[in-house]
């Protein structure tokens, strides 16, 4: 049994560490889109977006405490948020302030996707405080992609 619980916990943290590069990867995103946005809606849009990496920004101390918390590694550079995140990188500072939005949006689907995905390997691990926290973090990635998607109508 110990032994389950040892994969449940490793599990766990592998999605956990997933989890970081994702908001390390959607944070440098988002600012990029803050700084390069241009067109009749820049102000909404440079506001917008810097609110919601300051968002982003204020959860990945809390998602690396928690894989410290559990006795585990956290990553340790660049190229580990690379490899482990699913967020792609967009270097194009020309793109229209629509397409961004739109990027952004689908960004953070897969960010609730991967949240949510997430909660049975809290409760097989045992980890009320993680689960707890998945739900506060879904809850501001739903709100995100709730603002994003109103924006592209």
């Amino acid at each position: 049994m110990a032994k389950e619980g040892d994969n449940s916990k490793s599990a766990l943290v592998s999605e956990l560490n997933g989890l970081l590069a994702d908001h390390l990867a959607l944070y440098f995103k988002t600012k990029n889109f803050h700084w390069h946005v241009a067109g009749p809606r820049f102000r909404d849009l440079h506001l917008m977006f810097d609110e919601q990496a300051i968002e982003i920004r204020d959860q990945i101390d809390a998602v690396g405490e928690r894989v410290r918390k559990l006795g585990e590694n956290t990553l340790t550079s660049i190229g580990s948020v690379a490899k482990n995140t699913q967020i792609k990188d967009q270097d194009d500072t020309s793109l229209s302030a629509e397409k961004m939005v739109k990027e952004l949006h689908d960004d953070n689907v897969k960010l609730v996707k991967r949240l949510k995905g997430m909660k049975p390997l809290a409760e097989q691990a045992g980890d009320n405080a993680t689960d707890g926290l998945l739900d506060d973090w879904t809850d501001m990635a739903e709100e995100r992609v709730w603002f994003l998607a109103q924006t592209l109508k």
